[in-house]
């Protein structure tokens, strides 16, 4: 399911009506797997821009909603090193696939940013003099990189080093005719449970790891104390209790983790937790429409950084900053936030990285943090050293 166009209550219906016209009769459920059947889906950007009423001025490049319903399905718990075939159906199940072998050379890309240095500076300049006017208290600002698609690149292979390269939480492959999403998203975006309770951990404040232990632990130490990123992280965290009370018990909306500094493979965050119990009339997808896009990669207040963004970026976000999430026939929702990911159309890739625009910020500063987020994507198909 492919769903185009504006309108935001169509997305969301439609999502919903293919997720009830797939719920199987007798839906599985097996306590110790994770997921046992539903619906995959990419919410772009855009998707979420509509929500919000409002309308990117760039060309898309993604459609706004993708969606799979998956009834019989191997499910593969990699630490574990077990493997489960479900079907509500009793359909036997296939013979398994021989796991192709990845290509050990891929073709170069040939990455075009969307700003360069100078640019960048001008338009972090401007977010900071909308900050100043009182528009504002953040946005974040991110860039993309361009890449024509080689018709060579495997992009199977592709993926397979970016497991390797950058390990993540949140990594996926998703492969439809329109797009593919190669991702090594460290970022949760919302989780929902059978029972209602919601947990969203929105990641703001960014540092480098160092091999020597002493210097990395003072980067971490200084993160834990860096005024400009622990206010970056605060003003998100709440935008993200405001999103999710929207559709919460009245009163269950709790931050039980604030600013905690978390490692993952390249880089150091801040990461906080903000929890709730869902209405019981409501379901996981009222839960994505009155939260998309992911407060982390938009800004505060929400509205009206998302059209200070839109004016200053280059080009549309597409999948970046939207969502890739599972919609479990049980209710069950996990989701991340698309980033450190790299989208494929039929001829072109594209990438993104950026990070949160403060009245402290320093445009150099945000500059080299925007290219160290990027870094390990755009170096993909050069040779490991």
């Amino acid at each position: 399911m492919s769903i185009l166009g504006f309108d935001p209550s169509a997305y969301w219906n439609t999502l919903r009506q293919f997720w009830r016209e797939h719920t199987p009769p007798a839906s599985p459920h097996c306590e110790h797997l994770p997921f046992s059947g539903g619906v995959i889906g990419l919410a772009s950007y855009e998707a979420g821009l509509a929500c919000e009423g409002l309308r990117s001025r760039h060309p898309l490049s993604t459609p706004p909603l993708t969606a799979l319903a998956c009834r019989d399905l191997f499910v593969i718990d990699r630490r574990e090193q077990a493997l489960w075939w479900v079907s509500p159906d009793g359909t036997p199940p296939p013979p398994l696939p021989e796991t192709p072998l990845p290509s050990s050379t891929l073709p170069p890309l040939n990455w075009q940013a969307d700003y360069d240095e100078q640019a960048w500076h001008h338009t972090i300049d401007k977010v900071r003099s909308y900050i100043q006017h009182g528009d504002i208290f953040q946005a974040n600002i991110t860039m993309r990189w361009h890449s024509s698609r080689p018709e060579r690149l495997d992009l199977l292979s592709l993926y397979q080093r970016m497991r390797t390269r950058c390990p993540a939480p949140f990594g996926a492959w998703f492969h439809t005719a329109n797009i593919s999403l190669l991702s090594a998203s460290v970022e949760r975006f919302l989780s929902l449970s059978p029972d209602g309770t919601i947990e969203t951990r929105p990641i703001k404040g960014t540092t480098g790891i160092d091999p020597d232990p002493t210097r990395n632990e003072a980067l971490r130490s200084a993160l834990a104390q860096d005024t400009k990123e622990l206010a970056e992280n605060l003003m998100i965290t709440d935008l993200m209790r405001h999103d999710i009370g929207r559709v919460c018990a009245l009163g269950s909306v709790t931050v039980p983790q604030l600013c905690a500094v978390e490692r993952f493979e390249h880089v150091h965050h801040l990461v906080s937790s903000v929890q709730g119990i869902l209405k019981n009339t409501l379901d996981g997808i009222d839960l994505l429409a009155a939260t998309v896009p992911p407060g982390s990669v938009t800004g505060a207040p929400k509205h009206r950084a998302l059209e200070i963004i839109d004016e200053v970026e280059r080009s549309s976000r597409g999948a970046y900053c939207g969502t890739l999430f599972r919609l479990g026939w049980d209710g069950s929702l996990d989701s991340s936030v698309i980033i450190r990911s790299i989208s494929a159309t039929a001829h072109q890739l594209s990438l993104g990285a950026g990070g949160g625009i403060t009245w402290p910020s320093d445009a150099q500063r945000e500059y080299h943090e925007t290219l160290l987020k990027a870094a390990p994507l755009l170096a993909l198909t050069e040779p490991s050293s």
